[in-house]
């Protein structure tokens, strides 16, 4: 049985982009966050994040950083009744990475390779899916994946849906509602 996801980007969607933010107290939830992720949670989809962490690979934070926070931002999700399925991040930079983090990666967005290891891990029909990103990488992503709804979230630019581009953009997160 194939089931459908929310693929969420973390920096930008779920909580606000501050840069390299690695600690629970500089989170800041996006505004309506918990809404979408409890409306695609009663409506079946599992919440999946996929998120590029550059800050490990240039040696910002550590990995062990990362998954605390992950951990921290999880059981607020829980907490909220939207539990997340799965986190899928990758610390790698070709060029800004540090030691063994300075290399290409086939997770790192706009490669689809989060996405995929997700469809595989969780029998998930990309076809159904949703994914929201605030960056080009994101939505390319989800087009490479095949994930049939992808939208960008535009809150400083004019909106427009690019519907023969494969995505629709997004002023705020509420408007995700509607493909959901």
């Amino acid at each position: 049985m194939t089931q459908k996801a929310l693929f969420l980007d973390r920096d930008g969607v779920i909580n606000v982009d501050s840069g390299y933010v690695h600690k629970s107290e500089d989170i800041e939830f996006v505004q309506g966050i918990f809404d979408i992720a409890r409306l695609a949670t009663e409506g079946g989809y599992l919440l999946i994040v996929i998120t590029n962490q550059s800050g490990i690979g240039r040696g910002k934070f550590s990995e062990t950083d990362f998954w605390n926070l992950m951990s921290w931002i999880k059981n607020r999700f829980a907490a909220e009744n939207c539990p997340l399925t799965a986190i899928y991040s990758c610390p790698y930079h070709p060029i800004h990475g540090v030691g063994e983090y300075r290399q290409e990666s086939s997770f790192r967005k706009p490669n689809p390779g989060m996405i995929l290891a997700a469809q595989a891990e969780w029998s998930i029909d990309l076809s159904k899916s949703v994914l929201i990103g605030d960056k080009p990488s994101d939505i390319d992503a989800g087009i490479a994946a095949g994930v049939g709804t992808n939208l960008l979230v535009r809150a400083r630019n004019s909106v427009e849906s690019f519907v023969n581009s494969g995505y629709f953009g997004i002023s705020e997160l509420a408007e995700s509602k509607k493909y959901l």
